[in-house]
This record gives structure tokens, sequence and C-alpha cells, in this order.
């Protein structure tokens, strides 16, 4: 079987959200990438020759981080830098306006997109599309600064695994994310609850280093699990049956309360990697368990 793919390198992004969670900040949550995908493809079959694009998965290579926190002399926890916002004028005196934390971040990714079907007479009109549509689009609510148009469909051979990785080495330098919900599964079958199965993956145990007089040479951090591992936010789970609720924002969708599902996840360089498959993220339901997802396994 021959996939199509699509690569769009080193996009710059500025003030992305962070706050991927209410309980995490660092790289932002997973739906806001498909959900980035999701919004190209609408703007994109916009045009008549486009009318039947459709992207099924998405890999994200992250190049460059920028968590924009700070930590001065002495403390203990980072703080969120925020923007500032104008003065408010109160009877005759200015006054800073009331603000809300938000973390931001500025990162550099690669995206590549999987596409239904890349017939080749598509390509010409795809690139010029996306180099006009991308820009006037946001990422995870960040700004695009910059970013580097495709130049042609990539096509992976299953037969073929030199294809891979050819695929696999466009998205260097870069560290792919792919998720690690079977840590957080073995754990849990073993029965330890989810919220200490999170902490006992992200927790670093110090432990001193002493020389032959027993003083203190220096400390050595030790992780449960090998590897860059992070807490990453993927879907949400409904709380709430599907109904209507007072001045909802579209009148025709089912209305339901939600909570964020938060899981592991891990980056990893793309070239430890055998097939893009791999590293493709996609959209699941579950309806049994009202579970809204995206998922790499």
């Amino acid at each position: 079987m021959i996939t199509p793919y699509l690569l769009i390198r080193n996009i710059r992004i500025q003030n992305a959200n962070a706050m991927s969670s209410p309980i995490t900040i660092g790289f932002p949550a997973m739906t806001a990438w498909l959900g980035g995908m999701h919004a190209l493809e609408r703007r994109l079959r916009q045009r008549e020759e486009l009318s039947e694009l459709h992207f099924t998965r998405l890999a994200v290579s992250c190049q460059a981080f920028d968590l924009q926190t700070y930590r001065g002399v002495g403390d203990y926890v980072d703080s969120v830098i925020i923007n500032a916002k104008p003065l408010r004028k109160k009877k005759n005196a200015f006054k800073p306006a009331p603000f809300i934390e938000e973390a931001r971040v500025h990162l550099t990714v690669s995206l590549l997109f999987a596409l239904a079907r890349g017939d080749r007479n598509l390509q010409e009109p795809l690139i010029k599309a996306i180099a006009e549509e991308l820009p006037r689009m946001k990422l995870a609510s960040g700004d695009i600064l910059s970013f580097q148009p495709p130049k042609e469909i990539l096509y992976q051979d299953d037969e073929d695994q030199a294809s891979d990785k050819a695929i696999l080495r466009k998205l260097m330098p870069g560290y792919v994310v792919i998720e690690r919900r079977d840590l957080l599964k073995e754990r849990m079958e073993a029965g330890e609850n989810s919220v200490d199965a999170l902490l006992h993956f992200l927790e670093i145990q110090y432990q001193a280093e002493k020389n032959e007089d027993g003083e203190v040479t220096g400390w050595k951090g030790k992780k449960a699990e090998p590897g860059w591992i992070v807490p990453l936010a993927t879907g949400f789970k409904g709380l709430s049956p599907l109904g209507r609720v007072r001045f909802q924002r579209d009148a025709e969708t089912p209305h339901r309360f939600a909570e964020s599902v938060i899981t592991l996840g891990e980056f990893k360089m793309a070239h430890h990697f055998q097939h893009v498959s791999e590293i493709l993220w996609e959209y699941k339901y579950l309806a049994d368990e009202n579970l809204y997802l995206c998922t790499n396994q």
C-alpha cells in the first residue's frame, strides 16, 4: 500500500498556548495540533480543485521550544511571564487592567500530514493553497511567523522501508512526540491510581554522591523510565449526557460538559523510528466510555 504525505517544515509559532490542561503547563495539547490539521483542511477544501482533500493523521516534530517562564534568584518554582496590558482610566487615575495568567511558549515544529489520497494533479494547487492559507491561521492559539512551504507530495510504500526512512529523515533535526499510555496502563493494572502512576514517571529522585571522607561531591538524578517523558493532554472525557444548554455557541450541535484527559508522552529523535506509522496521531471516539481522544497507539 502506498500512502501520500505532505510535510510543512520549520513552522515558527509565537505565543502558543502552553497550558495544555488545567494542571499541566508545557507542550501544547495534541488536540491543538489535530485541531489545526482539521482547520487547515476546511480552509483548503473551500477551493474547488481541493474540495475532496482529506487529512487523516498527523505527526509533530519539535525543533525549538521556549517556554515563557522565569525563575528568580532563590525561587523554588518558575513564574509565568505574562503580556503587559494597557492601563485603564478609572475616574482621574490610570490603573493596571485585571489579568489572567496565560502560559505561553514560542516554538518551532514540523508537521507531517497523511492524505487520504494524493493524486499528482493535486500537488501544485495544494502547495500553492497552503502557502496562501497557512499564514492567515493560528496554530495552538499562537501566531505563525514563518514556515517552509512543502515542495512535493511524499509517498511511502509499505513494501519499501527505504521510503519510510526517507520521510523520517526529513523530520530531523527534531524530537517527535509519541504516546506512552502503556506506561500508565501497566501501573494502573497493578492497582495504582492514575495520579500516582503519572507522578511516578515524572518525578526525579536525587541522591547525594559522596567521596571516601563522606563529603558530598555532587547529586545524581534518577527517573523511573529512561527517555524524555512528559505529561500530555490528548483529549476529553464527557461528564454529562449530550443535550442543549442556554447560549451555547452552536445551536445545531449537541453540548456536553467534559474534562481533559492527560496521559504520558515521549519525545524521541525521528531517526529512532523504523516506520512512519509509529509517529502518527489520529482522532478516536470511544462512545461507551465517553472519550474523545487523539491517539498514537
